[in-house]
């Protein structure tokens, strides 16, 4: 298997393959013309962003700056926005669905390293070689999600439909669909229903 093939099948790899550095090079420079470009120039900036993931939504816009990893393991659905500093360290796949609103500084993560110190440094196969090594897990989040300010998505997590992320959380498991959630770690508060609709909140009009 290639290193980007243990990657995505959940293995460990080494994130200092050359082919895997020429994927993350290759993005990063892309998202630095991108983050260079002038907000009006929207030409410019979509081609950048197809370059950039597998896949992005019709009518979707990215602020800017953002940071992405490796942008091909990325599929974005439509309309989607995301806000300043938007980040994604997509090692392997990360899903999002259509219609999600994420806030300033929200951060996407799928990889992991080994908690026993020594074997951060490097591993010890059992052929003789040694190497510095990760895993990752795949994030994926479904339609119609607002991701507030300052959020992290940890590796392996599943954000469900309609779900409202409160700002500054730190998701660490499953969220359910339709699910207000917040904390650190992020915890269910309720679910999202007919009370919250905006006619209900006569002093916001």
């Amino acid at each position: 298997m290639t290193e980007e093939q243990k990657l995505l099948a959940g293995k460990l790899f080494c994130p200092g393959d050359p082919a895997l550095k020429a994927i993350k090079l290759k993005t990063h420079n892309l998202c630095t013309a991108y983050n260079q470009t002038f907000e009006d120039d929207t030409r410019r900036r979509d081609a950048l962003l197809a370059d950039i993931f597998a896949k992005l939504g019709e009518g979707s816009r990215l602020q800017g700056p953002i940071f992405i990893h490796y942008g091909q393991h990325t599929t974005i659905g439509k309309r989607f926005f995301a806000n300043f500093n938007f980040t994604i360290q997509d090692d392997t796949y990360v899903t999002i669905g259509d219609d999600c609103n994420f806030g300033p500084n929200v951060t996407i993560v799928t990889p992991l390293h080994p908690l026993h110190p020594e074997e951060r440094k490097e591993y010890a196969f059992s052929d003789g070689s040694k190497k510095h090594v990760c895993y990752a897990k795949p994030v994926h989040i479904g339609d119609n999600c607002w991701l507030g300010a300052n959020v992290t998505v940890c590796p392996g997590v599943t954000i469900g439909a309609n779900c409202v992320i409160g700002a500054g959380s730190v998701v660490t498991r499953d969220i359910p669909a339709n699910s207000l959630a917040v904390g650190v770690p992020c915890r269910v508060l309720r679910i999202v229903g007919e009370a919250d609709r905006l006619e209900h909140f006569p002093e916001l009009f």
